[in-house]
């Protein structure tokens, strides 16, 4: 059976696009294979599609005639202000158009979607939130990291980095003492920081660590090592965002399951 007889014999319905109405959507991370049903249905549908630096240009083939908005947002590099993101969803939104926020990984996982849609309800905006792929799925699925394994970990935490060396951040000692894998989104250039912090908290020198980056594309590098080793490794390799950062025992399931145990 081909790809679209499967489609066909699925026959998935999707809600309307109305015209005014602005949609949140996740692409997820890496390649279109990423992408739900939902997501490509409101691509074929859209007038515009407002887009982030994390999105495979292969996914915005499927946007057909749609006018394209790129905004940035990559850590470290030049992005649109989120406020004037904001502003632009409103203005499209006003002119009549069918408006797709588009983000890599999940609009709801450290994707600021949470903001916009406050700020399109505030305008009195229609909108809808088409979930994604978030990185800490996807990637790790990639890498061949467990996010849950049975004996190892009874429950994960999702945390982000950006902020870690900064006064007022997470109580990162004390995410340290749940004994609990903490993945960490957007952590890479406070690495040490975050390190020093979870070191305070109890964890050994020893545990696991490991980190994804550009996770679920062709570009996919992930390095395994301890958290004591980690940041060393990350600079000598060369490793840059957008990357995740694993800490946690289940990052030692990779390497048995590729067979090469260090």
């Amino acid at each position: 059976m081909s790809l679209a007889d499967a489609l066909a014999r699925l026959a998935p319905t999707f809600p309307p696009f109305e015209p005014g109405h602005v949609w949140l959507a996740g692409a997820g991370p890496g390649r279109s294979g990423s992408l739900t049903l939902d997501v490509v249905a409101a691509l074929s549908e859209a007038d515009h599609v407002v887009y982030d630096a994390l999105v495979d240009p292969a996914v915005l083939r499927a946007a057909g005639r749609a006018e394209l908005h790129h905004m940035g947002k990559r850590g470290g590099q030049t992005s649109a202000a989120q406020s004037d993101i904001t502003a632009t969803l409103i203005r499209l939104a006003r002119t009549g158009g069918r408006v797709l926020r588009l983000k890599g990984g999940d609009p709801f996982i450290f994707g600021r979607g949470g903001e916009e849609v406050l700020a399109l309800a505030e305008a009195g905006i229609p909108f809808r939130v088409l979930p994604g792929v978030t990185a800490a799925l996807g990637a790790m699925a990639s890498a061949l990291i467990p996010t849950t394994m049975r004996g190892f970990n009874k429950a994960v935490i999702l945390a982000t980095g950006h902020a870690a060396d900064e006064a007022d951040d997470l109580d990162w000692a004390a995410l340290a003492r749940t004994g609990q894998p903490v993945i960490i989104y957007m952590g890479l250039k406070n690495l040490g920081a975050i390190v020093h912090h979870l070191r305070e908290g109890g964890l050994n020198g020893d545990t696991p660590a490991g980190i994804i980056m550009s996770g679920g594309t062709d570009a996919e590098r992930v390095l395994t090592a301890t958290l004591d080793t980690l940041a060393m490794h990350a600079k000598a390799e060369g490793f840059a965002s957008p990357a995740l950062i694993i800490v946690g025992s289940i990052v030692s399931l990779r390497d048995q399951l590729l067979g090469t145990p260090r």
